[in-house]
């Protein structure tokens, strides 16, 4: 039972670290724009519009990489944020890396932008720190047991017998 409350924690964490990634990825992509004097205000109803997409393709690409980081530090109790920071920029790499096309004859990827590549590396490791505060701390609680309760304290000396008590001798 606690493997399933697990789960969600997990799940809502992850879905957290992506809202967060995918702003990052959008602010950080559009702030020549917002910089620009001239353009006057942004459409607050554009601007929700893109970063839903920014979730989206933060989610959508981050998914298989992150939940590897996930089941390694679950398994092995890792509960430092450290940890999941660089899992997350891990992570950002990895989702920059595979929308650029690699050469295997020469073992390069082709058109690596450095600025792009900073943006998404930052923005996996601040997704990383939100899901170490959300899920992060906690990783593999859920395999530990329960303490045990403790009895109740004894009855004084003068108090009435229970209904359900054996006479005493």
């Amino acid at each position: 039972m606690a493997l399933i409350g697990r789960l969600f924690v997990v799940l809502f964490a992850f879905f957290a670290a992506c809202l967060v990634a995918g702003m990052i990825v959008v602010g950080a992509v559009l702030f020549p724009e917002f910089s620009e004097l001239g353009t006057g205000p942004i459409d607050q109803g554009a601007l929700n519009i893109v970063f839903g997409f920014g979730f989206i393709f933060v989610s959508g690409f981050a998914l298989l990489p992150a939940m590897i980081v996930v089941a390694i530090t679950e398994a092995f109790y890792i509960r430092g944020a450290l940890t999941y920071a660089v899992g997350g920029g891990v992570v950002g790499l990895a989702c920059y890396l595979g929308l650029i096309p690699f050469d295997p004859e020469t073992f390069r990827f082709d058109g690596i932008v450095r600025r792009h590549l900073e943006i998404m590396t930052g923005a996996g490791i601040v997704a990383g720190v939100v899901y170490w505060m959300i899920a992060g701390r906690n990783a593999g609680a859920w395999r530990e047991p329960r303490r045990p309760l403790r009895p109740p304290p004894p009855l004084p000396a003068h108090s009435p017998m229970p209904p359900d008590s054996p006479p005493s001798p």
